[in-house]
């Protein structure tokens, strides 16, 4: 028997790449007007992107139902196996809730875990997870471990447009205006399970220096964990510039570089640079 590893689209895990490591990725859902799509799954990150820039409106999120997890977790533990589930946060998404009751059906055999992260940093615990699987660990051992390394992930991005804040009303249309006029960018982390904004600066070059000051404030990366790239939108220009300009504070190693799904671009807009480590 083992322990399966399980975490949602929030994460921005491809499907390519979790099936690859052995994860089972189950994808939120999002919709513009009537049109419901799953995230990573039935529209590619170019085609939403493209998509977001010619709507008004901003697309709309939705919660992972609990027959879907039930459902799920069944085909997890079919063959005597456990199965841990690293959800997106519990406070941007009900998904905890809905799994945590479709988990109460199946005796112990599934545990969910909230991971009080989302995008590429909810993505490193799933990976970090299957690490422990893989090593023998067991259920309990596993959630045990997931909660010490929770505290030691650290994701850091920066916006490259406030377009999507104003759209979702997280900032008024003049604050926005006045933003784009001066270029202004903001270095945005999560914190205590959501969005907060660690500064603005103008320019993305100095975001990409902010962002470094950042990782270097706290000692660094550690090299013996799972680490990440992500970027927004079709052009990966500015998270290949980031890359060149801080190389040197990454492992030695292949680094995998990700796509910001449905669920987080929404609101990060295109363009944006993200980067999520462990601290040492």
């Amino acid at each position: 028997m083992s322990v399966k590893i399980i975490t949602d689209s929030g994460s921005d895990m491809s499907q390519e790449r979790a099936k690859k490591l052995g994860i089972r990725v189950i994808p939120l859902t999002f919709r513009f007007g009537t049109e419901e799509y799953l995230d990573g799954v039935s529209m590619s990150s170019k085609e939403f992107y493209e998509r977001m820039e010619r709507e008004e409106e901003l697309p709309k999120t939705s919660q992972i139902p609990p027959y879907k997890y039930e459902e799920v977790f069944k085909e997890e533990t079919a063959d005597g196996n456990d199965a841990i589930y690293i959800c997106i946060s519990s406070d941007v998404s009900g998904c905890v809730q809905s799994a945590t009751l479709a988990a109460s059906e199946l005796n112990g055999k599934v545990k969910v875990f909230d991971s009080r992260h989302f995008c590429i940093s909810e993505g490193l615990l799933a990976e970090y997870a299957k690490r422990l699987s893989d090593e023998g660990k067991d259920l309990d051992t596993i959630y045990a471990e997931l909660e010490k390394a929770r505290d030691k992930v650290r994701i850091i991005a920066v916006f490259a447009t406030l377009e999507n804040l104003k759209k979702g009303g997280r900032i008024s249309s003049a604050t926005a205006f006045v933003g784009d006029m001066l270029s202004i960018k903001p270095i945005v982390t999560i914190t205590d399970g959501g969005v907060g904004v660690l500064g603005k600066v103008r320019g993305m070059k100095k975001g990409y220096q902010a962002m470094r000051e950042y990782i270097l404030a706290e000692g660094g990366i550690d090299p013996d964990m799972p680490c990440g790239y992500a970027y927004s939108g079709s052009d990966d220009t500015n998270i290949k510039e980031f890359m060149e300009r801080n190389s040197d504070l990454y492992p030695d190693r292949e680094i995998p570089l990700s796509y910001v799904g449905a669920t987080v671009g929404t609101y990060a807009g295109a363009d944006a640079v993200a980067t999520a480590y462990f601290v040492k």
